[in-house]
């Protein structure tokens, strides 16, 4: 018994939509990108099922039963993507409640070592703050651009 051709294709689109969205800087992207892996990956373990009646002993013969794993695998799956879900949830919002935005911004140190690669030298020789200076803060904590009035360079 070979699946629908059909389920194959939906369930390549969600994992290449759902990739291509966990590739994203942005907290929401990347949680709807979980949300279509996981409707992916149900579908995908929902294929791999054999298609019979209810599988209860004695009110299907053994041989016309559905296989029950795939389903206890997919009720699984969608409890994990819905903790995966708030938990993505909780971190765009508090993103967004301190920053005013959900993007992810590059790590200091990740930056340092790209520096370092880009030419060629060992690790300990860059200084953080010279590879991205932190940006300028006026006394009441907002950012500013440098040369406007309040900012420290």
């Amino acid at each position: 018994m070979s699946p629908n051709l059909v389920y194959v294709v939906v369930v390549g689109v969600l994992f290449a939509a759902g990739v291509t969205l966990l590739l994203e800087r942005s907290l929401t992207r990347v949680l709807m990108g979980v949300i279509l892996l996981g409707n992916g990956a149900n579908l995908l373990l929902l294929t791999g099922g054999r298609a019979g009646g209810p599988p209860i002993v004695g009110t299907t013969a053994e041989e016309e039963m559905a296989d029950p794993l795939p389903q206890a695998m997919v009720l699984t799956a969608i409890v994990i993507t819905l903790g995966m879900t708030a938990f993505l949830l909780a971190l765009a919002y508090r993103s967004w409640h301190l920053n005013g935005h959900d993007e992810v911004q590059d790590d200091v140190e990740d930056r340092r070592i790209m520096v370092l690669a880009d030419r060629d030298e060992g690790p300990g020789t860059a200084d953080p703050e010279t590879v991205d200076p932190p940006p300028a803060r006026a006394a009441d904590g907002r950012r500013v651009a440098a040369g406007e009035p309040g900012s420290a360079r």
